[in-house]
């Protein structure tokens, strides 16, 4: 087996990541949400620097794949948001960390 071979089938994994949770603001939210078991949409914006709307973009797009769960309620007459990583969510994380790790793994150093 030659080195660029070697090579390009430690690297393999890169064509399989998941995009969606590849975005860099959208990883910054799923790793955010995966070491906690809720959060507030105000703790991630302030914990991730995205504006208001750019975080509402992205869980929005969270929220379709099934990545995340977001209950929107009233507390004392004014509207509150708490987000949670789904089973799904919580799976797809996992998966993306370790081809990641197993990417980083191959790399000569």
């Amino acid at each position: 087996m030659t080195t660029t071979k070697a090579s390009s089938e430690g690297l393999q994994p890169i064509a399989d990541i998941d995009r969606l949770i590849h975005e860099p603001a959208r990883l910054m939210i799923l790793a955010l949400l995966y070491v906690v078991e809720s959060a507030d949409f105000l703790f991630l914006m302030r914990q991730t620097g995205l504006t208001g709307g750019n975080l509402s973009s992205h869980l929005s797009k969270l929220e379709a794949a099934g990545y995340v769960a977001i209950e929107k309620e009233f507390v004392d007459k004014k509207p509150h948001t708490m987000l949670r990583l789904t089973d799904k969510g919580r799976a797809a994380f996992r998966e993306y960390r370790q081809s990641m790790q197993q990417i980083f793994d191959g790399l000569p150093d």
